[in-house]
């Protein structure tokens, strides 16, 4: 018999496991119970063909097995899945594993801000005080989720927390790179990019 497939603890192959934790469903259950729990603000569940292919990963590798077909004249036929043992036991190892080990999961914003010089002064700043509204925004529509009374206990929003207080963080470090491009106080110009490329050649 073959070996079986290892699979990634990637985040939506853990909110699987985790939607299954709950009992059996079939993927467009999942997807939808996702989005109603707010997962989809901290992992990718917008492509139903995605989610299809993590399911089939970790039924190859067995931590979720078929438990039934449904079969009815108003929907295509669906396919139910459950949590195996070996699932919920891996689950809750990739589960505290994620949450002890941060890792650098190299975000597109870092990556772009490492070329910031590949625009003029004053068009870096157009791009970064329309991100700094985008995150204002955001700021306070998780703000406002947080302290909705009718809402879920805290234990269940957790990550809404988390994104609204890194939302926030990221916002106070845009305003001041904000301020200091107006202010002159950070500036650049094909001159000094080309005596700073003079100075620091790249290896060969």
């Amino acid at each position: 018999m073959a070996d079986k497939p290892e699979v990634r603890p990637t985040p939506l192959n853990l909110t699987v496991l985790g939607i299954l934790a709950g009992g059996p469903l079939h993927p467009y259950a999942m997807q939808t119970r996702m989005k109603f729990w707010g997962k989809d603000k901290v992992v990718d569940v917008s492509q139903r063909a995605n989610l299809y292919k993590a399911i089939e990963r970790l039924r190859a590798a067995g931590l979720i097995a078929v438990m039934k077909t449904e079969r009815d004249q108003r929907f295509p036929e669906r396919t139910v899945y459950t949590l195996t043992d070996e699932g919920l036991r891996v689950g809750r190892e990739w589960l505290a594993e994620m949450l002890a080990t941060p890792r650098n999961e190299f975000p597109q914003f870092p990556a772009a801000l490492s070329f910031v010089f590949g625009l003029l002064p004053d068009e870096a700043l157009a791009a970064l005080e329309r991100r700094a509204e985008s995150l204002r925004t955001s700021e306070a529509a998780l703000d406002r989720e947080l302290t909705d009374e009718s809402g879920p206990p805290r234990l269940f929003l957790l990550e809404t927390e988390y994104l609204r207080d890194v939302t926030r963080a990221e916002l106070s470090w845009v305003d001041r790179v904000v301020d200091d491009l107006k202010s002159g106080r950070l500036t650049w110009s094909a001159e000094e990019l080309a005596e700073v490329a003079r100075h620091f050649p790249p290896p060969d």
